[in-house]
């Protein structure tokens, strides 16, 4: 069972969420946020699997929630989003969502969105995630004054977890990268855990962000 925390200070909207996910039999909606601040207080007294995070929220926005929701390891973020809010979404990824989701998403890609974030795999509608990326996280486009990182970090990576990371930069999923590199769906997963613990980074997005900044 995915337990999962809904933060939208749209009642009518939350509303609607909360129905969606209810259909699912392996999903549990373990409570609902108005607001940042609740958000962000009830991930941590319920701690959530997921987190179904929007982003433009009174007393505290989204990406700020998603910033104290992921440092304190409290649950993995699904950010709410549409296309006018692009650089709030990149801000959010920034602050370790694990993925994102627009608004007008359709019932059925709402909930395989939940159980993607939840099986560890956080990039949602990779063609989606390509345009955002390529639009916000490209060298010639630095976000909010951010300096690019260093290409240094990447020397403790082998050559083939270059390669995955090459592969998750351009959105595609573990099956996707399996197919790529000719290899098993179960060693991409290894690679991608290992790149992942090797880079510090939480999320396959944050993966994804930082392989568009260095060009891999």
């Amino acid at each position: 069972m995915i337990r999962v925390l809904v933060a939208e200070d749209q009642s009518a909207v939350r509303a609607g969420l909360v129905l969606i996910l209810r259909s699912a039999p392996d999903i549990e909606v373990v409570g609902e946020a108005a607001d940042g601040e609740e958000a962000v207080a009830l991930a941590r007294e319920l701690r959530p699997d997921l987190v179904l995070m929007d982003v433009q929220m009174p007393r505290l926005d989204g990406v700020s929630a998603t910033r104290q929701v992921v440092a304190e390891g409290l649950a993995d973020v699904l950010v709410l989003t549409t296309f006018d809010l692009d650089e709030y979404v990149f801000g959010a990824l920034r602050a370790g969502a694990s993925g994102f989701l627009l608004k007008n998403t359709e019932a059925k890609d709402l909930l395989e969105g939940v159980r993607t974030v939840a099986r560890g795999e956080g990039l949602i509608a990779p063609a989606v995630t390509r345009r955002l990326i390529a639009e916000f996280a490209a060298p010639a486009k630095p976000v909010r004054g951010e300096n690019a990182p260093d290409p240094a970090i990447l020397d403790c990576l082998t050559r083939r977890e270059r390669e995955v990371l090459s592969c998750i930069g351009e959105g595609l999923s573990n099956a996707e990268i399996a197919a790529r590199l000719s290899m098993a769906e179960a060693t991409v997963k290894t690679h991608v855990s290992r790149m992942l613990g090797k880079l510090e980074l939480r999320s396959r997005v944050q993966a994804a962000v930082l392989a568009q900044e260095l060009g891999v």
